[in-house]
């Protein structure tokens, strides 16, 4: 019978009993999961947590001081050690009389920033327009680039090159 998994690890197994050892020919992997996430075993700790939304390089160094943990590979921690990797990432401070989340990660983030979007879509400013038509807010030229958000060329009928 297989032994249940700790909340913090998935095992991803192909083929074959899983409670037998796994023959070389079965892939296996295990992913520790921390604010929400599945972080890669296979990189040192301060990268695998740059893969949680809300989180970049000196975010991930902050977090690892503050525990005290030293920048490991992932799948050499500890079940104490992403214990409390968890909690730090779910404290919560008191801050003007409320209690906050100490990190604002993943989907409590994504959706602060589409409210922002949304409220100045609401109140017609000229950021918000410019989020609406789809086009950049901080100031950039579009004659000739920001493919990216006003999409694929169209061309326009009735246009010809001019001759010399």
């Amino acid at each position: 019978m297989a032994k249940p998994l700790a909340p913090s690890s998935s095992v991803l197994r192909k083929g074959g009993d899983p409670s037998s050892p796994s023959p070389s020919n079965t892939l296996s992997i295990q992913c520790a999961r921390v604010g929400g996430v599945e972080i890669p075993d296979n990189k040192r700790i301060e990268y695998s947590l740059q893969h949680i939304y809300g989180i970049g390089r000196t975010r991930a160094r902050q977090i690892l001081w503050e525990v005290g943990l030293e920048n490991k590979v992932t799948k050499d921690l500890t079940e104490e050690e992403l214990t409390t990797l968890r909690e730090e990432l779910s404290n919560e401070v008191t801050v003007k009389g409320r209690k906050e989340k100490k990190y604002m990660i993943e989907g409590e983030l994504r959706a602060f920033n589409a409210l922002n979007i949304r409220r100045l879509i609401e109140i017609q400013c000229y950021r918000g327009t410019r989020h609406q038509k789809g086009l950049p807010c901080r100031g950039q030229h579009t004659r000739n680039n920001c493919r990216t958000l006003k999409g694929k060329r169209v061309p326009v009928a009735g246009k010809k090159k001019a001759t010399r």
